[in-house]
């Protein structure tokens, strides 16, 4: 056998080792599980003779399949390009785009992101007469979702709904969202998953098909799968059984969207004969940080039994500090970065700052802005939601798939070309009548009533995309993308306006120029052919967590959910008091499986540091503009005390009161203080405008928040509520007479 096998503990040996049947692998933080998949490949193709191309290794990242492939090329060289190696959604897209025809749609269907999505729910609720502001889209979004993790269709759902009005009018709403999506040939995230299934569940011989293909099927991060995803799994795995699953349950921290941590905990009861390892040996952290997870996560009742340890040094102990408030917090963990930089024990990218809501970024977000410290929020506004990047996608979406309406629509007046919201209005009406596309609506724009004047400008626009459609049959992407920017004059004309956003915007497009170059270069890389679909699929599946650059040099700034998969030499856990972090919501509700999935994200954050863990907390903080005042989170409580390096608590900074006030004069003169308001709102007059100088859609600049994208405008009595998606702070609800928006 191999010496690269000798490279392995016993345990990791003995899972790569076990090819045949159900096998659970329980696979701790940072126990080498990546490791154990790409050897159980190579020895699968290279002692066994299994065919690469009968091996399927499934991931839930962008990132985590690179790894892997990376890491199965490096070991069985060109014998391993045939494994599939990919995400859930991207295995679910390879077998969509052979065989969805056999479920009516067509091959070349677009993928909604989640702001196609909303425009598509707020359409549909305009159409009911549903009022946004009662009933959001992002909460019907949501109930559809969870519908569709549990492979619920409309009428199923509206039948469990019984005598609940609000699930009854989302399953309505979920029955019309589905018909739209097949209207205008697209399928949302949660689609390419669903759909695969009922294609199985629907079509044997295709099911047969990939079952003989993938006759060795290994599965990562399971403990995150939903309902759908297991069903997928399960239904290609049924002829074989030789299914291997790698998690673990104390991980599981995806429950909001959909994830069961029961398929993991379950897996024996579905595979009676399942072999189970245990992964414990870490190699990541100290020993220090693995006893303080292992004290944490032991208080949970809903897991399988495991002990992290390691070979690795005992380390640092766990720092804790306490401030006054979030500011001095803040300043804290930031100064202490800048310091460990300045001292050169540490480069910034290898200091995490971890907190349980992204509206906790924007304290060390100013004091990395105040320090000069290089930092990037995971989370924020995704490059391909930016508004030049989405126009020019949406004119490649629509010579992709012109039955998708939302791309049409947005590009039809992109450059300005005189094409009014009536004309739009009476277009889609007919289009509605007539039961076609909006599109095929505007190819027949002189049947349409009322169209008048505007019919010259609607052709043109037809005979312009006409033209680039035959282009597409010859041109590259990279070639169509550039051909369009040139017709269009979108570049010239944000050239033409020479200023500093202008010209950042103009440096994405060129970035999109470099993508499409990028992406037919692997394909050539792969000897598979770069077409139009495949690229917009590709974009369509990256992560915010794929844009993490590991080689450029800033403090990663991100919640607790994104930090899961990777790892930092120093690591700050920020805001652990209740109230936070367990979240109020979760102490409150009294759910024992809500308080087990907080302590298994605490587990999550513990278990990225490597060298050093620095916990946080305030004695008090702002949230939602009212002053909290929290004890320390339970799960700080919960570490061993003989592990924790308390350093200088907040009492310690505390001014000594003077000596002739008695105890009783304090404790009163603290009661006041605690019932006093610590803001007093002065009498402002607010003036209202007649009209706002900019709509949704457009790209505004804040004084404050820099430059963001308005998302809604609601007209109030007073004033008009403006919500607006910033670059940097993301989502924000403000006033526009406090706002004084600048349209760019």
């Amino acid at each position: 056998m191999s010496t690269i096998y000798d490279t392995l503990n016993d345990r990791q040996k003995e899972a790569v080792l076990h090819t045949e049947g159900p096998l659970l692998i329980l696979a701790g933080a940072g126990s080498g599980k990546t490791r154990v998949l790409t050897h159980r490949i190579v020895y699968l193709i290279s002692e066994k003779g299994v065919n690469p191309w009968n091996i399927l290794a499934i991931t839930f990242t962008n990132k985590a399949a690179h790894e892997m492939r990376e890491r199965v090329d490096r070991i069985a060289g060109s014998e391993g390009g045939s494994v599939w190696v990919s995400t859930f959604h991207s295995t679910c897209v390879r077998i969509l785009r052979r065989h969805i025809d056999r479920l009516g749609y067509d091959n070349n269907f677009t993928i909604y992101d989640t702001d196609d999505q909303k425009t598509l729910i707020k359409e549909i609720c305009r159409k009911m007469d549903i009022d946004t502001k009662k009933v959001k889209e992002r909460a019907l979004l949501a109930q559809i979702s969870h519908a569709k993790d549990e492979l619920m269709n409309p009428d199923e759902m509206e039948m469990n709904a019984g005598a609940d009005f609000n699930q009854k009018r989302a399953a309505q709403v979920y029955r019309e969202y589905q018909a739209a999506l097949r209207r205008n040939n697209a399928l949302d995230f949660d689609d390419l998953i669903c759909k695969t299934v009922e294609l199985f569940q629907n079509c044997g011989d295709v099911l047969q098909y990939y079952q003989e293909r993938f006759q060795y099927i290994m599965v990562d991060e399971y403990q995150d799968t939903n309902t759908a995803q297991f069903k997928f799994v399960s239904l290609l795995a049924s002829r074989y059984e030789n299914l291997c699953v790698v998690g673990d349950d104390d991980q599981s921290i995806y429950k909001f969207r959909g994830a069961n941590i029961g398929n993991i905990l379950g897996f024996e009861r579905v595979f009676p004969n399942a072999k189970v390892i245990r992964l414990e040996q870490n190699y990541r952290s100290t020993q220090n940080i693995l006893n303080a997870a292992n004290g944490v996560i032991a208080n949970n009742t809903e897991r399988k039994e495991k002990t992290l340890w390691t070979e690795n040094p005992e380390g640092e102990k766990i720092h804790f500090r306490q401030f006054m408030n979030g500011y001095e917090e803040a300043e804290y963990v930031v100064g202490d970065i800048a310091k460990r930089h300045r001292e050169g024990t540490a480069d910034y990218h290898d200091c995490a700052v971890l907190y349980r809501t992204n509206a906790q970024s924007r304290l060390f977000e100013e004091k990395c802005l105040l320090a000069n410290i290089p930092y990037k929020i995971v989370g924020g506004v995704n490059f391909y939601a930016r508004k030049e990047i989405k126009d020019l996608l949406c004119y490649l979406k629509t010579v992709d798939n012109a039955a998708d309406d939302l791309a049409v629509r947005r590009i039809l007046n992109v450059p300005k070309r005189g094409i009014g919201a009536t004309t739009v209005g009476r277009i889609q009406d007919y289009a509605d009548m007539m039961n076609i596309s909006f599109y095929d609506a505007l190819r027949v724009a002189e049947e349409v009533p009322g169209i008048g004047r505007s019919l010259s400008k609607v052709d043109g626009f037809v005979t312009f995309m006409q033209s680039l459609k035959s282009k597409a049959q010859a041109y590259s992407v990279s070639e169509l993308l550039e051909e369009i920017i040139d017709l269009t004059g979108y570049v010239d004309e944000l050239k033409a306006e020479d200023t500093e956003e202008s010209r950042a915007r103009v440096e994405n497009i060129d970035e999109l120029i470099s993508k499409t170059v990028s992406y037919e270069e692997a394909m050539k890389g792969e000897d598979r052919e770069a077409t139009l679909s495949g690229f917009l699929e590709e974009i369509a599946l990256i992560a915010d967590i794929d844009s993490v650059d590991e080689n450029q040099d800033y403090v990663i700034l991100m919640t607790l959910h994104s930090a899961k998969g990777l790892e930092f030499p120093y690591v700050y856990l920020a805001g652990m008091e209740d109230g936070m972090f367990p979240s109020s919501m979760c102490i409150f509700s009294g759910d024992q499986s809500d308080m087990e999935e907080e302590r298994r994200l605490c587990y999550v954050g513990i278990t990225r540091a490597m060298k050093e863990l620095t916990l946080t907390s305030a004695q008090q903080r702002m949230v939602r503009g009212e002053t909290q005042y929290n004890r320390v989170s339970r799960f700080v409580r919960e570490i061993p005390r003989e592990l924790v390096d308390l350093g200088h608590t907040v009492q310690e900074h505390k001014p000594k009161m003077p000596e002739t006030k008695s105890p009783l004069n304090s404790y009163l003169q603290m009661k006041k203080n605690f019932h006093t308001k610590a803001f007093q709102p002065q009498n402002f007059k607010v003036t209202k405008a007649d009209t706002l100088d900019y709509a949704v859609g457009d790209t505004v600049r804040h004084v404050k928040f820099g430059v963001g994208i308005v998302k809604d405008i609601v007209e109030g009595g007073r004033d008009y509520e403006v919500t607006v998606e910033f670059d940097k702070v993301g989502v924000k609800k403000m006033f526009a007479a406090f706002a004084k928006l600048k349209k760019i």
